[in-house]
């Protein structure tokens, strides 16, 4: 993945359509009357004209959350509560359909796919299709050595692009980009603080609860990423490859090819949020495809969302990841997209009547 490869990349990714949007918004605040009455549902359903280049977008029928877990060699650190090995329960028990994102995902109708891109376990023991893509078992130390080698990052951000096509082929109308994997949100903030050129301790969050001892540990681990990055930051892939990890890389990819193939994405917690400004790095453009679901208690989170210019659609202190929030969002969406319809539909008032 080059420079030049990056950039035709780059080159594809169009705004969504402006004439769209103003027809929408147009058309809503003659539903509602007066203009602001329908509140953020106003902008969600301009959000998504402008994505379906259309005044009254289609029906959010097909909606698919894949979900890129990894394991991060950060967590011998000590900088979670979770030890390495909950990962793998974790994708175990969303793959059963045990896990609170699996009822989510059920009460919103949507299909759930989980991508193995680097969890420390035997591929043997889990469905192909989860771990075709898979790069390697768990991902560096990033606060002392490479998360990925340059082959493996190239390997995962491809790996990302590839899945997205396979996602926007099959007829998803809406992406959720979610995550798994303990002590990802430390490599988020690495990149989240090497991209936004903020302080250790202003992107180092709680995670799932760390105590100040973790924190101050997490915070070193993140200083010391954030020294390792900061020398790659004009290169989008080798920083990925520093101080990100596999899923992130993945994750990256995904978002730009699905803003080339002209598809929205919900962004869920702070790791996908952290790979939205690399990808803003490496096209400008991609960020008008996406929609932030919902801000967390990471304050790398917020940092990220406000560098992107994106305003979250909830705010429910929710921090599990795998994408629940985005799910939560759907609704809102649907509720969007259907008050368009009606709108575009209603006869357009007279004046001189």
């Amino acid at each position: 993945m080059t420079a030049a490869d990056l950039e035709r990349l780059a080159g594809v990714i169009d705004r969504p359509d402006e004439t769209g949007r103003t027809a929408a918004r147009q058309s809503l605040q003659r539903l509602a009357g007066t203009a602001g009455n329908l509140g953020r549902l106003e902008d969600l359903a301009v959000w998504l004209a402008g994505v379906d280049r259309a005044s009254a977008p289609r029906p959010l029928a097909t909606v698919r959350l894949v979900i890129f877990a990894g394991d991060h060699g950060i967590a011998a650190a000590g900088v979670s509560t979770s030890a390495p090995e909950d990962t793998a329960e974790d994708l175990r028990s969303i793959l059963a359909g045990g896990a609170a994102v699996n009822v989510l995902a059920g009460l919103v109708g949507a299909e759930l796919h989980v991508v193995d891109l680097a969890v420390d376990v035997d591929p043997a023991g889990l469905p192909e299709a989860v771990t075709r893509h898979k790069v390697r078992r768990g991902s560096g130390r990033i606060d002392h050595e490479d998360a990925l080698t340059m082959a493996e990052a190239e390997q995962a951000f491809a790996a990302g692009m590839a899945i997205a096509d396979a996602e926007v082929d099959s007829g998803a109308d809406l992406l959720i980009a979610g995550d798994l994997g303990v002590s990802n949100t430390t490599a988020a903030a690495a990149l989240v603080g090497v991209l936004t050129r903020s302080d250790a301790s202003l992107v180092t969050g709680r995670g799932n609860g760390i105590d100040d001892a973790t924190w101050m540990r997490k915070c070193a681990a993140v200083r010391d990423a954030m020294r390792r990055g900061r020398p790659v930051l004009g290169d989008q892939i080798q920083l990925l490859a520093t101080v990100g990890g596999a899923d992130l890389a993945a994750l990256t990819g995904f978002l730009l090819q699905a803003a080339a193939r002209r598809t929205p994405v919900l962004l869920d917690g702070v790791v996908p949020a952290a790979c939205a400004l690399v990808a803003q790095r490496i096209a400008f453009r991609s960020v008008d495809w996406m929609l932030a679901a919902q801000v967390s208690a990471e304050p790398a989170h917020r940092l990220a969302l406000h560098r992107l210019s994106l305003e979250p659609v909830l705010d429910l202190g929710l921090g599990m990841g795998r994408g629940s929030a985005a799910l939560l969002a759907v609704p809102l969406l649907r509720a969007a997209a259907a008050l368009t319809e009606i709108a575009g539909a209603a006869p357009v008032p007279d004046p001189s009547a």
